[in-house]
């Protein structure tokens, strides 16, 4: 069974000492809407509140891109992923990319 790699957004964690810097790690996903959540999210702008088809599509967006990072600090022999951040940019009309990104540390 492998250990579960801490994920933190803070530089340090309670309790644990970083022992060594294995460097940045990072995992991206680019997500394309579709023409049928389009038109319904059309519809919601007119009537407002939320379009949950499309935060459910970031979500699981963010949860690849996350795991995609885990699986890089693994590699990496990480025991922990502090600084964790996530960026998301358009990379062309109807589609985003979600980048999670942080630093792969060993602890003592």
């Amino acid at each position: 069974m492998t250990a579960k790699i801490i994920i933190t957004t803070t530089e340090n964690i309670p309790g644990r000492k970083v022992q060594i810097i294995l460097g940045v790690v990072r995992g991206n996903t680019i997500r394309a809407r579709h023409i049928g959540r389009d038109i319904m999210a059309g519809l919601k702008t007119i009537v407002g509140g939320e379009i949950k088809s499309y935060t459910e599509l970031i979500s699981q967006a963010r949860d690849e891109a996350m795991q995609r990072m885990t699986d890089e600090a693994k590699k990496l022999g990480a025991d922990a992923v502090v600084m964790m951040r996530f960026e998301t940019s358009e990379v062309m009309p109807q589609a985003a990319e979600v980048l999670a990104y942080g630093t792969a540390v060993k602890l003592e």
